[in-house]
């Protein structure tokens, strides 16, 4: 029985241990970018909004659990998918999870200068990751 103890206790230990990884975007262009469309949106910016997504993913690469709820559009940064698509990227489905959390919240239209904040705890067969997205609630009153 103690041949089986000590492999057995140093099994649990490495299972049980991980590591854990904080990631906070920070915008790099200027509030002030230009986009041409040939429409003038006018949007009046309000108070701070935030919103949060909790997700597991096994394997890097299967979600558990988490919002079924996402907004479209949210490819801020890079793709961290191991296949290059930000659709099979976990991570970038509880980014747009959190958005949406933060746009039904507030009544937003848009979130100005959104900073994601993301958390992940890294365990050998999975990882728990927390979005957080704060910015500026954004109304558009008109588009010309």
């Amino acid at each position: 029985m103690k041949k089986f103890a000590l492999p057995a206790l140093l099994s649990v230990a490495v299972l049980a241990s991980g590591c854990a990884t904080h990631n906070v975007s920070q915008p790099t262009a200027p509030l002030n970018g230009y986009v041409d469309t040939g429409l003038k949106a006018d949007v009046t910016v309000g108070e701070k909004i935030s919103g949060e997504s909790n997700v597991k993913i096994l394997f890097g690469l299967f979600k558990l659990g988490g919002s079924n709820k996402y907004a479209d559009g949210v490819t801020f940064g890079s793709s961290a998918s191991p296949f290059g698509f930000s659709g099979l990227d976990p991570i970038s489905s509880a980014k747009s999870a959190a958005a949406y959390d933060a746009v039904q919240k507030s009544g937003a239209d848009v979130i100005v200068a959104p900073k994601y904040l993301v958390d992940v705890q890294d365990y050998f067969l999975f990882r728990d990751v927390k979005v957080t997205v704060s910015g500026y609630k954004g109304t558009i009153n008109n588009i010309k």
